[in-house]
């Protein structure tokens, strides 16, 4: 079954909205982490990527058999941590499962022995096509903008 997201969080599981990311760092990875946690707090921009990222499950596919394949989140996640530092896979399971934001960021809680099989993380990841990545980009960009007027406007 292909989950948006787990409903019910794991033991020692850090809220994404609580995920304490350094507003000061210049790397690349806490600033793609502060855009995926701006997405995910805010429902309405997070209902609008969900709604793209539902295209991945193929529309002939019956959900409640099978077994169970990465939340729809955790593939945006390692998606677009792809695209952004311009990791190949073998990078992409090493910060999956040693890197402590990202996993947190995932929803994996710090009791939890999640470790990603390399080949699972290439099948699901491939889902995220370049047009998916463009539209949630778009989505992205034009709550910023809107996040941009409102603050000045309170000005």
């Amino acid at each position: 079954m292909r989950a948006v997201d787990k409903l019910q969080p794991d033991l020692g599981q850090v809220p994404i909205s609580e995920i304490a990311i350094d507003p000061k760092s210049r790397d690349d990875i806490p600033k793609l982490l502060r855009g995926l946690q701006y997405i995910y707090c805010n429902p309405e921009v997070r209902e609008q990527v969900f709604a793209v990222l539902t295209d991945i499950v193929p529309k002939d596919t019956d959900v409640s058999t099978g077994r169970p394949g990465m939340t729809l989140w955790r593939i945006l996640v390692l998606g677009t941590l792809r695209t952004a530092i311009d990791a190949d896979y073998d990078r992409l399971k090493e910060l999956a499962d040693h890197h402590m934001q990202i996993r947190q960021m995932m929803g994996i809680g710090t009791y939890e022995e999640a470790k990603f099989n390399l080949q699972t993380i290439k099948d699901n990841v491939r889902l995220l096509t370049p047009e998916m990545l463009e539209k949630i980009n778009k989505i992205a960009v034009d709550s910023g903008h809107k996040l941009v007027k409102k603050k000045s406007m309170r000005r």
